[in-house]
């Protein structure tokens, strides 16, 4: 059986193995054997992964009925910074899709992971930023006098 993480891999040579105890070697492993977790409802590997200095930011009671309650589609990684096996600390940008309710859902985060002792650990999250549209020129409204200075609507012009 391959792995729901998405790695191509077989489970029990992938994330199983994190799952039964051994450290993930990357911020990107530990982040997937997480959304494993999730799948599978291991709520208790996502509390022993999670930084011990930001544990309390961790609501186990709505983890577990986010992860009962959907059904889990796919993780896709979009990027890591860092996380490899000489750093300290890593990013890892991913999309999870799941359906929760009848309603496809897609969560977008960056995940921050920290290593103490040299085990990985899931510290935060945020939604990315995600770069706006900024308009070059001034709209021109249905209303406004034409650009092209005839001096007619721009609805009745050129619009």
């Amino acid at each position: 059986m391959s792995c729901p993480c998405g790695s191509e891999l077989n489970f029990d040579n992938c994330c199983d193995l994190y799952l039964k105890g051994a450290p993930p070697k990357t911020a990107e492993q530990l982040m997937r054997s997480r959304y494993v977790a999730y799948t599978l409802g291991n709520i208790d590997y996502i509390e022993k992964t999670h930084d011990p200095r930001t544990i309390n930011e961790f609501d186990r009671n709505s983890t577990e009925s986010w992860s009962q309650k959907s059904e889990w589609l796919g993780l896709e990684i979009i990027n890591c910074v860092e996380g490899e096996g000489d750093d300290k600390s890593g990013t890892v940008e991913f999309k999870v899709r799941y359906i929760l309710n009848g309603k496809s859902e897609t969560h977008h985060e960056l995940s921050t992971f920290v290593k103490h002792k040299n085990k990985w650990f899931f510290s935060t999250s945020k939604t990315p930023d995600i770069e706006t549209f900024v308009r070059q020129d001034k709209k021109i409204g249905r209303n406004d006098p034409c650009s092209c200075g005839s001096g007619k609507k721009h609805k009745k012009c050129c619009g």
